[in-house]
């Protein structure tokens, strides 16, 4: 189109996976031009040095201040965010942050969880597109889910939010394995080859920090939860993916046939979500930005079970937040990712 001109953009924490992940999306994207790569440790070094196959002709820069691009990602570490988003948005920035810092709505949530004090307004519009396209396509400013709870909310939402609501649901039990990405790319002992390598590890068991954040979007609180949730992260000798197994008590038993057809119309207008007839796979998932649902009941007591799988880099972190810039800027929220 004569005379239009792309929105710039910044990612801020480039050189993280997904900062990686985002990087490669953007670049490519048909209608915002990459403008600016930040990172801290690897400031001065090219892309190409520390992510060859992003195959991106940029340098990593220190960060200075705001930057004249358009549209800013953040892929900070818990806590940094905090510190920038204002003045970004102060100066009319586009602002999309991928870590945990703006998810929460109650502060005393974010502290137990997190471990860290907020301001009370330090909350931005959750952006999950499948729950929440309208308000995200009016925010400026919004705070992209994390990967595990993405996960967890899009197997529970059908059966949480109306037309059915929290109050069929008396209790979820909840196990997710997470590839090691999901930790970031610092190195830790505990995540090299050797201690991972034909292993499974369970971890922040009953305290993870996504846990207030799910129910938080699906309507409760972890507060006051109307039904009880306990849920048990574990890490997987993966590079990329989370696969999720829900086992969830109604208080009416429901025709299987009936919640399936529940879930895909919950869903049908939602081009990430793919309801499958037999149970999902991390490989079926991979390097896209689509979760795969499987739902199925238990034979001994009619208990419903809903597994999911998501590639955590990518619908989990980089490609949810590439569907949400696409929805804020008026964009068909596949644009760039399929």
């Amino acid at each position: 189109m004569r005379g239009y001109k792309k929105p710039t953009v910044s990612i801020i924490g480039a050189s993280g996976y997904s900062g990686a992940e985002l990087s490669s999306m953007i670049a490519r994207h048909p209608s915002v031009k990459l403008e600016n790569l930040y990172a801290y440790s690897q400031a001065g070094n090219k892309v190409s040095d520390i992510y060859p196959a992003l195959n991106l002709d940029m340098t990593y820069r220190a960060y200075e201040g705001v930057p004249e691009s358009d549209i800013c990602f953040l892929a900070l570490p818990h806590g940094e965010a905090l510190k920038l988003v204002p003045e970004l948005l102060d100066n009319g920035k586009m602002v999309i942050d991928l870590s945990g810092d703006f998810r929460l709505k109650n502060p005393a949530e974010h502290l137990t969880y997190y471990k860290q004090e907020k301001p009370a307004d330090a909350w931005m519009t959750y952006a999950m597109p499948e729950l929440f396209h309208d308000e995200i396509s009016q925010a400026k400013a919004a705070s992209n889910p994390g990967c595990y709870a993405t996960s967890i909310i899009l197997g529970l939402a059908p059966v949480c939010r109306p037309p059915m609501s929290c109050g069929t649901v008396t209790s979820v039990s909840c196990s997710a394995l997470s590839g090691l990405s999901g930790a970031g790319r610092s190195a830790k002992t505990e995540l090299s080859f050797s201690e991972m390598n034909n292993n499974i590890r369970a971890y922040k068991v009953g305290m993870h920090q996504h846990t207030p954040e799910i129910l938080q979007a699906l309507g409760t609180s972890a507060t006051s939860p109307s039904f009880g949730f306990a849920f048990t992260p574990m890490i997987a000798p993966l590079t990329r993916g989370i696969y999720t197994v829900l086992n969830i008590s109604l208080e009416k038993q429901l025709p299987v046939s009936e919640i399936k057809e529940h879930y895909r119309q919950f869903y049908r207008s939602a081009p990430f979500v793919r309801i499958c007839s037999n149970p999902p796979e991390v490989l079926h998932v991979a390097h896209t930005n689509f979760c795969d649902i499987h739902v199925t009941q238990s034979a001994q007591d009619g208990s419903l079970i809903v597994i999911t799988a998501i590639d955590n880099l990518v619908k989990g972190a980089a490609g949810q937040a590439v569907q949400n810039m696409n929805i804020m800027l008026g964009y068909d929220e596949t644009l760039g990712i399929m």
